[in-house]
């Protein structure tokens, strides 16, 4: 489907320099454009690329200075990153479409309670007593399981699970292999090896969560553990029993958090990033890549390295790190010397 510049432009109140005949009928990285393609530039050192690129149309910010004159038409935004999510929401709604209807293959309970205009895919499972929200998508192979309680408007994602008793809020996300409710990692030592701590709580995400593939969200202990609203987990990250992660936070992938830790709200936290158990998180922490937390970090702090270093001290001691090999020969030296001094006074 083509849409003219005038049209972009009036869905996201922005504002056209060129052709606002121009057409397009699909999206493009700026550095690799093509004609019929829209494309944007939020980020400084893209900027050349504005000059060369065969995109018909490239989303830019309103106060963005254009050293001369593009080949594409421009369409000024307040935000061209958040203009492009809401362009990709609308395109990805329009070439999948939302479902409707439960398929003769998948298995639903009778005691189910299942919403307007659910879709149910093939061989999905829909245990007894699980809820399901209005418009909410169930593919193939995904798992509901017995009084689990789904939202409204969800997607579950192919071969995703949610166990037994969990809750799952409105307009959540689950990706393939995610699994929301698997037991927590609770065992206890003895002579002959390790039991089992049954785990007897449940694991809830609230509203507007999206949870990447192969994620886990561990059932709590007791209680609950909970995934506040708004937050973000990428593929591969593990929040252990007992976690609570602040709204509106993002996790990248391969990450974990240990059991009873608690995460306040619009923290970043970097890939291959590991929280120590039975700690607090305060809000606005940014963790950057690898990062390792074993203690409380207060608010608004920005830390990395093992163990967790404020930012600008991990870079410092980066540095002298560096350094050490050049450090350790300058001390053999001094050594020598110290030496070859208490020798001669020695003598004297």
């Amino acid at each position: 489907m083509d849409f003219t510049a005038k049209q972009i432009a009036q869905f996201l109140s922005g504002q056209v320099l060129g052709d606002e005949n121009a057409t397009v009928s699909t999206f493009a990285k700026i550095e690799e454009g093509k004609p019929g393609a829209i494309s944007f530039l939020s980020n400084p050192k893209y900027a050349e690329y504005l000059y060369t690129t065969q995109s018909s149309i490239v989303l830019v910010n309103r106060d963005f200075k254009t050293e001369k004159q593009p080949s594409a038409t421009l369409i000024l935004v307040d935000n061209a990153y958040e203009s492009l999510a809401k362009l990709l929401t609308l395109y990805s709604q329009a070439v999948n479409p939302k479902r409707q209807g439960i398929s003769p293959l998948a298995s639903v309970s009778e005691s189910a309670q299942i919403g307007k205009d659910v879709f149910i895919g093939p061989f999905a499972v829909v245990e007894d007593g699980a809820v399901i929200g209005d418009n909410t998508q169930i593919y193939s192979h995904a798992f509901v399981g017995q009084g689990a309680r789904i939202g409204a408007d969800c997607i579950l994602y192919p071969n995703s699970t949610v166990y037994y008793g969990c809750i799952v809020g409105n307009r959540c996300t689950m990706h393939s292999g995610s699994v929301v409710g698997a037991d927590g990692f609770g065992f206890a030592p003895t002579p002959h090896g390790y039991d089992k701590i049954p785990q007897i709580g449940i694991a809830q995400l609230e509203d507007d969560v999206e949870i990447g593939a192969n994620t886990c969200v561990d059932r709590s202990t007791m209680g609950r553990t909970i995934v506040r609203k708004g937050v973000k987990l990428d593929n591969m990250v593990q929040i252990a029993h007992n976690v609570e992660v602040g709204e509106n936070t993002v996790i990248s992938a391969q990450s974990g958090i240990a059991g009873s830790t608690k995460v306040g709200q619009w923290c970043m936290i970097g890939g291959q990033s590991g929280i120590t158990g039975h700690i607090k998180i305060g809000n606005k922490v940014n963790l950057g890549a690898k990062t390792g937390v074993i203690s409380n970090t207060p608010d608004n702090q920005n830390v990395m390295g093992y163990p967790a270093l404020g930012y600008r001290d991990f870079l410092r001691s980066s540095v002298v790190f560096r350094q050490l090999p050049d450090m350790q020969k300058e001390i053999s030296a001094l050594q020598k010397e110290i030496e070859s001094l208490k020798a001669k006074l020695e003598e004297k």
